[in-house]
């Protein structure tokens, strides 16, 4: 049973899309929200703007000295190694320190993390037990960042969100409807989660946070991995639209992501795989 029944305070550090949501789900019950980011003039009333730049130390000032919960739910914005550095790492460890030197300790750590951590490519299922040996900068860059997380001192649970698609996300929307599909042989399982439920898995693991240790690691990612071919070709369907080439960009790996933990803490998908989540898209692409 929580011990507490006054409103939290939460720092949401790179308050994007997804920071956004979930502070506006969290304001709505009341609780204190506090969004970080470079230009806060782009967060939706309801959730108070700290300006900083992670990259900049001396820019993490005025940080809430009754701070609950921090969320890391920062965006890279960029391919480039040396932005995923300052993103990551470097962000996360500069924000940790600015909490310590300011004498702010949080009794919770939640560092979003990417399923780009894992090198199957396969087919393979993959879970939070899986080996994580990535080959590309971004995985190894993203392993490193969940160490500094989790050996922070504070209690800090990785969230890895697979594939995120959603209002906003157009771009296999558009790839498709000018009918450029994506090759049957050999099938690429591909992953996805939509971003309404990337908001609600964090709000579930902050609530169940508050009742009982979380584990260190969550895999949080749809119902049903699919052959990327298969998603494509049934939003061809649905957008009225004939694949015309086939070509195998942006298919690297393939496995398939096991999200049986987090079902297993009581989290029920809104959108359990593509089929329930995309309807909703596609009207809003053909407006």
């Amino acid at each position: 049973m929580k011990h507490k029944l006054n409103r939290d305070q939460i720092l949401i550090a790179g308050c994007g899309d997804v920071g956004s949501q979930l502070g506006l789900s969290l304001a709505a019950e009341g609780h204190q929200v506090f969004g970080l980011r470079r230009n806060i003039n782009q967060l939706p009333p309801g959730i108070q703007g700290i300006a900083a730049d992670l990259s900049q130390p001396d820019t993490l000032i005025n940080l809430p000295q009754q701070l609950d919960t921090l969320f890391y739910v920062v965006a890279a914005g960029s391919r480039d190694e040396s932005v995923y550095r300052k993103a990551y790492p470097d962000g996360l460890q500069n924000l940790l320190q600015a909490l310590q030197q300011q004498g702010i300790h949080p009794r919770q750590l939640f560092f979003i993390s990417s399923t780009a951590v894992y090198h199957q490519q396969n087919d393979e299922w993959v879970d939070e037990r899986s080996a994580t040996e990535p080959d590309n900068f971004s995985g190894r860059i993203m392993l490193e960042a969940e160490q500094i997380a989790l050996h922070s001192g504070i209690p800090a649970t990785i969230v890895r969100f697979s594939g995120i698609y959603g209002p906003g996300r157009n771009y296999m929307l558009t790839q498709i409807s000018r009918g450029a599909g994506y090759p049957s042989a050999p099938p690429r399982y591909s992953n996805r989660i939509h971003r309404d439920d990337c908001v609600g898995v964090l709000k579930h693991l902050w609530q169940l946070s508050q009742q009982q240790p979380l584990e260190p690691v969550y895999l949080a990612s749809d119902d049903q991995p699919a052959p990327l071919h298969e998603v494509g070709d049934w939003l061809a369907e649905r957008l009225g639209v004939t694949i015309t080439e086939r070509s195998a960009r942006r298919t690297i790996g393939s496995k398939r992501c096991s999200n049986a933990l987090l079902k297993q803490s009581g989290y029920c998908f809104r959108y359990p795989n593509y089929r329930a989540g995309y309807p909703q898209l596609i009207d809003e692409f053909r407006s």
